[in-house]
């Protein structure tokens, strides 16, 4: 998959038309892919781009800081390239974008730097300045420029709509499967595995400390079944997220249990697939307690898991 970033009159597409869908993105979710899958069905005979967003446009609009990510650039790019696009083209949402009118922004973007003969967007989609153009905006800019507008409605999960906020609001209420549901896949985060304070040994339990990037969604904190990946090969475990109130911790961390195994995992790049919430993370009176629990915890990682 061609990716094409910096100023658009340099994307070099080498002639070739595109057909394009538009959006943020963020997660790749169920409802984006239906906008890809429009395009695709349409049997246009052309290639397949999305036009993406490096800066979340939200943090320029309002002056706040982006919404938390629920995949970063990099995995938002390999998800367009497993969902067989052609093109990725990200733009930095800055002021100067911001300001474009939607006639501007389509021709900027769209016309000159994608040679698009053909746009899927979702429904209730709004560019340019002042969020001023629509859908029917769209259509019209298509008629004058020479391309079809495609518009995808909303998918519905059993009446949930599949939209980015809400995958964001039930990953962080703990509410994983949900959002596997409305991904189409686990939420995963992604990190370096970092040296604790070794603790989890000591109690027969050894973890992975694995950073969390500060861009990201936070899972609720509380205790999960998981899939980690780590150099290809893939383990299931149990994950703690939090502070661990048993030791008196403060600083919230991942950490990762793997079944029946002692490797060496320190400066490896984890992904950590949740599966599901087992329970609200808790402070015990003491550490024998604690194992206890872990004990009850990986019993039923293992059942949620089936290994």
């Amino acid at each position: 998959m061609r990716v094409f970033t910096g100023d658009p009159s340099q994307w070099n597409t080498g002639g070739e038309k595109h057909a394009v869908a538009i959006g943020v993105f963020d997660g790749v979710h169920r409802g984006h892919l239906a906008v890809f899958r429009a395009l695709k069905q349409a049997r246009l005979d052309l290639p397949i781009a999305a036009l993406t967003f490096g800066t979340h446009p939200a943090s320029v609009v309002t002056g706040d800081e982006a919404p938390p990510a629920l995949t970063s650039l990099k995995d938002r790019l390999n998800l367009f390239a497993q969902a067989g696009l052609d093109t990725a083209a990200v733009i930095d949402f800055t002021d100067e974008t911001r300001a474009l009118s939607p006639a501007e922004f389509i021709e900027t973007y769209i016309v000159e730097g994608l040679g698009a003969e053909a746009v899927a967007v979702g429904s209730g989609f709004r560019f340019g300045a002042g969020a001023k153009g629509t859908v029917n905006t769209l259509r019209l800019l298509g008629q004058d420029r020479g391309f079809v507008v495609i518009e995808t409605p909303i998918v519905d999960l059993h009446g949930t709509e599949v939209r980015s906020s809400a995958i964001r609001a039930a990953v962080a209420s703990g509410g994983v499967e949900l959002a596997a549901r409305m991904l189409g896949r686990r939420f995963a985060i992604s990190g370096i595995v970092v040296a604790g304070d070794a603790r989890g040994r000591t109690i027969g339990f050894p973890t992975a400390n694995v950073t969390m990037p500060p861009y990201l969604v936070r899972p609720a904190g509380g205790v999960y079944a998981v899939m980690c990946t780590v150099d290809g090969v893939t383990y299931p475990g149990v994950c703690n997220v939090g502070t661990r109130p048993t030791f008196g911790g403060s600083d919230e961390m991942i950490e990762v249990y793997l079944f029946d195994i002692d490797i060496d995992l320190y400066d490896k790049d984890m992904r950590v697939e949740f599966v599901d919430r087992i329970r609200n993370e808790q402070r015990f009176a003491s550490v024998d307690a604690l194992v206890s629990q872990i004990r009850t915890d990986v019993q039923q990682a293992k059942m949620i898991l089936g290994v």
